[in-house]
C-alpha cells in the first residue's frame, strides 16, 4: 500500500486560516514532523504531500496547504495554489482556530461546497478557545497523547463521507488461493436459503472467485469427505457456512487452508482484526456483563435463529455466565453502546462496508469490543485459530492476543 501511486489514493486536503494550526495537525495525524510549524503566519508556502496507509480506508495522500486570508507579499500566489488543490481533493478538512467560522472559513466551505466535495470541519486550538460548536471535532494539536482519540474521531467522520469505491477494495476470496485452483464451498440447504436460491455471501463468494480465475466446487456439508476424495490435487481454500465451522475443520486435512463465509464478510466489510481481537473479550465476560447482538436485516426470526437462539445458548454455555443479551436489528444501533462488554455483528451481508466501519468505530470510541457472527461462532466451538489461517497478518495478531 505505500507504493500505491497517488492516483489510487484517497487525498484529502487540510484547509485553514493562516495559523489555524494546519501543519500541526497534520504531524499530529501522522505522528511524524511531516510539516514545519512555526508561529510565523504564511510557514507552509506550497502544498505538503504525505503518504499514508490509514485502515481501514487504505492509503491516504494527506494535501497540506497554504492558509487563507494571508496579507503577506506573496500571500496571493500562495492561496492560487491553494485553491487548485479543491480541484484533487477527495475530502476537505476545514482546520479553524476553535470553531470560528469567518469569512476565510465561509470562502473555504464555499469552495469545496461549489464542487461538490465533502468538508469535515476540525476546531482546532481547543486548549486557548471556548469551543461550543457540536458539528466539528475538537482538537489541540500539540497535544500528542490526544492521537488516537483524534484519529478514531476522524476516520469515523471520513467514512461517513468517503466516496464509496475507497471502502470496497478488499477482494472476497480472490486473494487467499492462487489462479486456476480449486476452492470448496460448504452450502447447507437450512432455512436460511430460500428454496431455489443461495444466501448472499454465498453468492458473492462464488462471484470472486470467478472473477479472480479459481473453480470452485459447491457441496452439502454430507458430501464433503467423498469430494476431498475425489478430487486429484487438494483444494487451495475450504469455505463454510458458520453453523458447521466445527464439522469442516475435523474433516478437512491440516496442509489445506480453510475458513469460513462470514469470516470472509469480516474482512470484506468490515475490520477483521478488531473482530478478532473482539472475540478476545469473551473469556473475559462476567456475571451479568452485557452483550449486544446486532442483526443488520429484518428477517422474521425462525425458531432456532442463529442471532436470537444459538449465539446466546453457545455464549453461555461457553463462558458459564449469568448474560445479559440484547437484541437489535435492521439499522437499529443504540447510543448507549457504553454499557455493553461486547458486541456481536452479524455479517452485514445486507449494509454496505461504510455502515459496518461506522458501527465498528463507534464501539471503540465507546470502549467496546466487537467481533462478527462467525468470527464469535468460531472461537465458541474453539476452532477460530484454524479457520484464520488464510489471512497472515490476522492470524499472527490473534495468536499475540491469546498469549
Amino acid at each position: 500500500m505505500q507504493s500505491a501511486p497517488k492516483s489510487l489514493r484517497l487525498q484529502i486536503a487540510l484547509a485553514g486560516r493562516v495559523n489555524a494550526g494546519k501543519s500541526s495537525f497534520l504531524n499530529l495525524l501522522t505522528g511524524q514532523q511531516t510539516a514545519i510549524v512555526s508561529a510565523v503566519a504564511g510557514t507552509t508556502t506550497d502544498v505538503v504531500e504525505k503518504a499514508q496507509e490509514l485502515p481501514p480506508l487504505g492509503p491516504i495522500l494527506w494535501l497540506d496547504t497554504a492558509g487563507f486570508a494571508d496579507d503577506s507579499a506573496l500571500g496571493s500566489k500562495r492561496l492560487k495554489k491553494t485553491i487548485t488543490v479543491f480541484e484533487r481533493a477527495d475530502i476537505v478538512l476545514l482546520i479553524c482556530q476553535g470553531d470560528k467560522i469567518e469569512a476565510p472559513e465561509q470562502q473555504i466551505i464555499k469552495l469545496a461546497a461549489e464542487r461538490k466535495i465533502p468538508l469535515i470541519k476540525i476546531f482546532n486550538q481547543a486548549d486557548k478557545y471556548d469551543i461550543t460548536a457540536t458539528d466539528g471535532i475538537c482538537v489541540n494539536s500539540t497535544d500528542l497523547s490526544s492521537r488516537d482519540r483524534v484519529l478514531n474521531e476522524l476516520k469515523t467522520e471520513l467514512i461517513k463521507v468517503c466516496p464509496e469505491d475507497y471502502l470496497n477494495t478488499q477482494p472476497l476470496v480472490g486473494d487467499l488461493a492462487p489462479e486456476h485452483s480449486t476452492v470448496v464451498m460448504l452450502i447447507p440447504l437450512d432455512y436460511e436459503a430460500p428454496k431455489g436460491r443461495l444466501i448472499m455471501p454465498q453468492v458473492q463468494a462464488i462471484r470472486d472467485c470467478l472473477d479472480h480465475n479459481q473453480n470452485i466446487i459447491a457441496v452439502k456439508e454430507d458430501d464433503y469427505t467423498a469430494v476431498l476424495q475425489n478430487l486429484k490435487i487438494s483444494p487451495a481454500l475450504v469455505i463454510c457456512d458458520s453453523q458447521i465451522v466445527d464439522k469442516m475443520v475435523e474433516l478437512t486435512p491440516s496442509n489445506v487452508k480453510c475458513t469460513t463465509f462470514s469470516i470472509l464478510m469480516a474482512r470484506f466489510k468490515g475490520d477483521l482484526h478488531k473482530m478478532v481481537r473482539g472475540a478476545a473479550m469473551i473469556d473475559k465476560l462476567n456475571d451479568d456483563d452485557k452483550v449486544l447482538i446486532a442483526e443488520s436485516c429484518t428477517h422474521h426470526a425462525a425458531e432456532d435463529d442463529i442471532g436470537r437462539v444459538k449465539i446466546p445458548n453457545w455464549l453461555k454455555k461457553k463462558t458459564g455466565k449469568s448474560l445479559q443479551i440484547d437484541h437489535v436489528s435492521g439499522c437499529d444501533f443504540p447510543q448507549n453502546l457504553g454499557e455493553y462488554k461486547l458486541v456481536i455483528q452479524c455479517g452485514g451481508c445486507t449494509i454496505n462496508r461504510r455502515e459496518i466501519l461506522s458501527r465498528i468505530y463507534r464501539c471503540e470510541q465507546a470502549g467496546v469490543a466487537i467481533t462478527n457472527y462467525g468470527v464469535c461462532i468460531s472461537e465458541l466451538k474453539g476452532v477460530l485459530k484454524r479457520v484464520l489461517e488464510p489471512f497472515g497478518d490476522v492470524y499472527e495478531d490473534y495468536l499475540r492476543v491469546k498469549n
